[in-house]
C-alpha cells in the first residue's frame, strides 16, 4: 500500500519536507533570538540610563563618535552660544511643543547642537529664551544625530526660517555657518525655566515595532513548519485512500493508469 512512497513524485515531496522543516525551525529560532537580543538591549539601556545619570560627566571628545555604548552618557563641553533654532512638533509628557536648539561653538572649530529645553505650544522665536552670553560650560546627555521618521522625528519639509525638523549634522549643515558635530546634547536641567528634554534610548535598543516584528516573524516560521507537516500527512492520507480504493476496484482503470 505504501509503495507509492518510492515513486519519483514522492521522493521529491519527501526531500522538500525534510529540507523545509529544519529551514523553517532555523529561521524561527533566529528571529526569536533577534527578539530576545532586543529585549536584553532594552534592559541594558534602561540600567545604563540610571547609571549614566549618576556618573560624572566626561569631556565631549572622549565619547565621540556616538554609538550604543556612549549614547546617553553625560558629557561636558565649553564654548560660546551662537545661532539658535527651533525644533517644532515635539511631544513631552503627552503635550505638543518645541525644542529650543542652540549651537555651542567650541574651541575645536565645530559647533555642538545643544537642546536647552522644551516649551509647549507652537514654535515661536519670540517665546524662546535667548542663550547666555559669554563662555559657558554645558552638561547633559550625549545623543546620536536623528533620522527623519524615527522616534517621532518629523519628515515634514518647507519649515519656516529658523526651524529644523531633525537634530542632525546633515540637517544643520545648510542652516548654520559653521561645521557641526555629528551628535547633540540635551541639558540635564532646562535653561531659563524651560523643561529639560529626557535623553532618548540608543537606536535599536528599545522594544519598538521592529522588535515585535521579529516576534511576529518567529510565529510565522513555526506556523510554516507546522503547515508543511500538515500538508505532508494530508497528501499521504489521500494517497493511501486512493491506493485502497484502487485495490478494491473503486477507481476507474484510466485514473489508476494515470497515477
Amino acid at each position: 500500500m505504501y509503495r507509492f512512497l518510492l515513486t519519483p513524485r514522492w521522493w521529491g515531496i519527501n526531500v522538500f519536507v525534510l529540507l523545509a522543516i529544519p529551514f523553517c525551525v532555523f529561521m524561527g529560532s533566529w528571529q526569536l533570538s533577534r527578539f530576545e537580543a532586543r529585549v536584553q538591549d532594552h534592559r541594558d539601556a534602561s540600567e545604563r540610563a540610571v547609571s549614566d545619570r549618576e556618573e560624572a560627566a566626561r569631556p565631549l571628545a572622549e565619547l565621540l563618535p556616538v554609538d550604543q555604548d556612549t549614547s546617553g552618557r553625560r558629557v561636558t563641553a565649553t564654548g560660546r552660544y551662537g545661532k539658535q533654532l527651533l525644533v517644532p512638533d515635539r511631544e513631552l509628557d503627552g503635550k505638543r511643543g518645541f525644542y529650543v536648539l542652540t549651537l555651542l561653538r567650541t574651541g575645536s572649530g565645530r559647533a555642538l547642537p545643544v537642546v536647552r529645553g522644551w516649551l509647549p505650544g507652537t514654535a515661536d522665536p519670540a517665546r524662546a529664551p535667548a542663550p547666555p552670553s559669554g563662555e559657558v560650560t554645558v552638561t547633559g546627555a550625549l545623543q546620536a544625530s536623528e533620522t527623519p521618521g524615527d522616534n517621532g522625528v518629523s519628515t515634514a519639509g518647507g519649515l519656516p526660517a529658523g526651524q529644523t525638523a531633525a537634530i542632525s549634522s546633515a540637517s544643520l549643515v545648510n542652516l548654520v555657518p559653521y561645521r557641526v558635530y555629528d551628535a547633540w546634547v540635551t541639558l540635564d536641567k532646562g535653561d531659563s525655566g524651560m523643561t529639560a528634554v529626557p535623553a532618548a534610548a540608543p537606536a535599536n535598543s528599545g522594544l519598538d515595532l521592529k522588535a515585535f516584528q521579529n516576534l511576529g516573524y518567529t510565529g510565522e516560521w513555526f506556523v510554516f513548519a507546522g503547515f508543511v507537516v500538515f500538508m505532508w500527512f494530508r497528501l499521504l492520507r489521500r494517497e493511501v485512500e486512493f491506493a485502497r480504493d484502487a485495490a478494491l476496484g473503486l477507481v476507474p482503470e484510466e485514473e489508476t493508469a494515470g497515477v
